[in-house]
């Protein structure tokens, strides 16, 4: 067998590297939309005892904003009508929001077999809220009179408070995707995000976000080889400026920024100078779910603006 020359050997080096940028490439074009692993639903199975109550106007749509942070969120579908407070042990100093529940309440007489479906965005009142171990579900008007059956809306909110059974569902958005509205206030050193219809498990038990994209390194050095190797990627140690380019993405694209649990729905970092684009990562609290959305928050993100990611959890 005849040994392969040096230049037959630099073009194999090239060839293979290139295949490997490819296939790096398509990886990350694969990934892009995020990570949704497969894991247990959040469906509860059993029903539990707890007590409702209503306020508001009788056909309101519920609190406008609540504890959770929701805002004007809660004025329009699908949060319309669906929303709810619950006591401490369910708001679970916020990690509760965006969790979804159906509540039916037990008199036969006057309510329907079908329960109602809520979302939390508050947390009950008074006694009520500060109550761990009564389980308590403070509805919008309009909700408590779905639980009744056709035309005895007004005969069951005029009873006040009920005996309701609950159990876990997942939350979902129909036609929607999780987005991250960017709160007031928000700079450089300082971000704080609301995360938005959120499917399935709809809690949160941890945040995180990273600044540089593994796609913008792997365009910029692509531009850079193409350039300058001719479609051949050079081997490490060849050029000071490739291996500069190599050190950016192995010290930024992997570092996961972890943000802190602010109040509500709303979780916020405390680190700058930050720079986008964002990708964020969201770990579900109920069943440990993740999902990560590349490069959702851009470069020029601003302050009350809301951006919506391509995936879901379902």
């Amino acid at each position: 067998m005849v040994a392969p020359t040096l230049n037959t050997m630099q073009r194999r080096c090239g060839f293979t590297g290139f295949v490997a940028l490819c296939c790096l490439l398509l990886l990350e074009c694969l990934k892009v939309a995020g990570n949704v692993p497969f894991a247990q639903e959040v469906s509860d199975l059993h029903w539990h005892r707890a007590v409702a109550t209503w306020y508001g106007s009788p056909e309101g749509d519920g609190s406008d904003g609540g504890a959770c942070g929701y805002g004007s969120l809660v004025d329009v579908k699908p949060f319309r009508a669906r929303v709810g407070a619950v006591s401490s042990m369910l708001f679970k100093k916020g990690e509760g929001c965006g969790a979804c529940y159906k509540v039916r309440c037990l008199d036969k007489s006057i309510c329907s077999r079908r329960a109602v479906t809520i979302i939390i965005t508050d947390e009950s009142p008074g006694n009520y809220g500060a109550n761990i171990g009564r389980p308590h579900f403070d509805l919008s008007g309009a909700a408590f009179g779905h639980m009744a059956v056709h035309g005895r809306n007004t005969e069951l909110r005029n009873r006040g408070e009920l005996p309701v059974v609950y159990r876990r569902t997942p939350c979902k958005y129909r036609g929607k995707n999780i987005a991250f509205h960017v709160n007031s206030g928000s700079n450089d050193n300082w971000l704080s995000l609301l995360v938005e219809y959120e499917d399935g498990d709809g809690d949160i038990g941890s945040m995180h976000i990273r600044e540089v994209s593994d796609i913008l390194f792997f365009h910029e050095y692509f531009d850079y080889i193409k350039s300058k190797w001719n479609w051949s990627l050079p081997c490490k140690g060849k050029s000071r400026r490739a291996n500069r380019y190599i050190d950016k993405w192995q010290a930024n694209s992997n570092e996961w920024i972890e943000m802190n649990h602010l109040w509500g729905a709303n979780w916020c970092v405390n680190r700058g100078p930050l720079k986008g684009p964002f990708s964020v990562k969201l770990t579900t609290l109920s069943t440990g779910r993740t999902l990560s959305a590349r490069d959702v928050i851009p470069r020029n993100w601003s302050p009350k603006a809301t951006y919506t990611s391509r995936l879901n959890f379902l």
